[in-house]
């Protein structure tokens, strides 16, 4: 299901939504990590689902912080899934994702 970060605003409808479809997990993925992955991670986790955010399937642009450094991309990152990784999601790679949910025969077949 793609949904984007705005949907979490009608927190009850999307929630509803969710469960009337027996959906329990949530897979994140997208741009960019410290603003709408952290947003959606967050919400996913707070509305009770089980949450999984892709490492290798999100990303962050370098910063000027306001101290004026630069902070590379790889940082932001980095830093961003540190803040979310056990406490609002499990943060996996990939192939992490797809050995835990048991998805590798069913990405064969397709």
């Amino acid at each position: 299901m793609y949904k984007n970060v705005k949907i979490f605003r009608k927190n009850k409808e999307t929630e509803n939504h969710l469960k009337e479809n027996k959906i329990e997990k949530v897979v994140i993925v997208g741009l960019t990590t410290p603003h709408y992955v952290s947003t959606f991670t967050r919400m996913s986790d707070n509305l009770g689902f089980e949450t999984y955010l892709v490492s290798d399937a999100t990303a962050a642009f370098a910063i000027k912080g306001a101290d004026h450094a630069y902070y590379p991309a790889e940082q932001i990152h980095t830093v961003s899934l540190a803040t979310l990784d056990n406490e609002f999601a499990k943060v996996l790679t990939t192939e992490e994702l797809i050995k835990k949910l048991n998805l590798t025969e069913a990405i064969q077949s397709y």
